[in-house]
């Protein structure tokens, strides 16, 4: 199989808020054939970028399509769903519009409701919500929240049980929560819908869960999570999008070009030693 069939992706926080169209053109320096995007920066912004919103600017939003047209580069992902306490997932509709005029397939959400049920529902109606549009969904789970393991995420796919709606695997997530390879393996495949790529260290090193995943991820290769193992166990056909924000880096004025460079490269050939 040619590992660029795979679609390797750059994942929106691992820029920290770099405008999409420039986002674009350094998906395309790179090579990956993917993006995921958020209407408006969420993490972080070290290189002093400036401010941007596809959700309020109609012009940012044409040239942004034209610029994933021209640099043969495509939205994998749309990002920055969330269930919350209190609010209604009805309130995205007009977002998930904007995610399909720019070219998404796929979105994402994390629930950050602590009712069960509530939250349960509230996955349902957003799943709901991308199938009227023709947008598939998933769902990640993040330690710490409501919906924060395997086996929790598991149960809410089933839950919702739509076909449209899927587990995103993200390894730091996964092996962190105490999830094994075997247990994803043993996963139906048809219910995984993306993946997203990082190393860290098995034991974190940060005090804050949340920080380190949203800041501070390492390439491939450069932590001790079993990744090639991991992506032997998931479908073969997903694209696989790198989340290796490293605001240190970033911080100390290494741009995104050299920052992602060694991650890109790093992947291409985890995913050419699985697929020879």
């Amino acid at each position: 199989m040619n590992t660029t069939a795979r679609g390797i992706g750059i994942e929106f926080i691992s820029v920290f808020g770099l405008p999409p169209v420039e986002f674009a053109a350094l998906a395309a320096r790179l090579g990956c054939r993917h993006i995921g995007l958020a209407l408006a920066p969420m993490a972080g912004n070290p290189h002093d970028y400036p401010l941007w919103s596809l959700r309020d600017d109609a012009a940012l939003r044409r040239e942004t399509v034209a610029a994933l047209r021209d640099s043969g580069v495509s939205i994998s992902l749309g990002e920055g769903f969330l269930v919350m306490p209190q609010s209604d997932v009805a309130k995205t509709a007009a977002d998930l519009d904007l995610m399909r005029e720019l070219g998404a397939p796929l979105v994402n959400i994390l629930c950050l409701e602590p009712d069960r049920n509530r939250g349960l529902d509230q996955c349902a109606a957003f799943a709901e919500l991308a199938a009227a549009r023709d947008l598939a969904a998933t769902l990640e789970f993040v330690p710490g929240l409501p919906i924060g393991d395997l086996p929790t995420a598991l149960a809410a796919i089933r839950h919702v049980g739509r076909p449209n709606f899927r587990l995103l695997i993200d390894p730091m997530h996964v092996f962190r929560s105490g999830a094994t390879v075997s247990d994803v393996a043993a996963i139906d495949p048809a219910l995984i819908g993306y993946i997203q790529l990082c190393d860290v260290p098995i034991v974190s090193r940060y005090a804050n869960y949340a920080d380190e995943a949203r800041y501070e991820r390492l390439p491939p290769g450069l932590g001790e999570l079993p990744l090639a193992a991991l992506l032997a166990a998931l479908p073969r056909a997903l694209a696989v999008g790198l989340e290796v924000p490293m605001r240190g880096q970033a911080a100390a004025g290494i741009g995104p070009d050299e920052r992602l460079a060694g991650a890109v490269e790093a992947t291409r050939a985890l995913l050419a030693h699985l697929d020879a």
